[in-house]
């Protein structure tokens, strides 16, 4: 993809600070640096989000995280946590249309990075959740 910011930078048209690259795979310091390492996986085939992922690409990317976040925890020995996000599509707060795994070091509670989950559970009837359940099962 010629505009991809992503695809430029695997091709070397836009420089990066490397961590991780094989024929498939490419890792680079983010350049928001969220917390210090922060870092983007991603496939060298240009895939929007998750949703265009084959079994192969996924296995292939996902195979490569926990390397990455290993090689993290022992370059930072302050670490103490690791957040990876995945955003897919714009309402989900994708900004670069070239699919990327946040891989964000944590050192402490107050390192400018939160994340909060809402409890809906009591808006749905047990009825209501087995019925989620068995549609994405018959989706799979």
């Amino acid at each position: 993809m010629t505009d991809c910011i992503f695809c430029k930078i695997i091709n070397r048209e836009i420089p990066s600070y490397t961590v991780y690259e094989d024929e498939d795979v490419y890792a680079f310091l983010d350049i928001t640096q969220t917390t210090k390492g922060h870092t983007l996986v991603i496939p060298k085939q240009h895939v929007a989000d998750i949703f265009e992922y084959d079994e192969k690409l996924a296995a292939t990317l996902f195979s490569k995280v926990p390397k990455i976040a290993r090689a993290l925890e022992k370059s930072f020995p302050d670490m103490e946590g690791l957040n990876l996000i995945n955003n897919n599509k714009e309402l989900a707060y994708q900004s670069v249309f070239h699919s990327h795994i946040h891989l964000i070091p944590r050192y402490s509670k107050e390192d400018d990075f939160s994340i909060t989950f809402a409890n809906n559970g009591d808006k749905y009837t047990s009825e209501e959740m087995a019925e989620m359940a068995k549609t994405i099962k018959e989706n799979i």
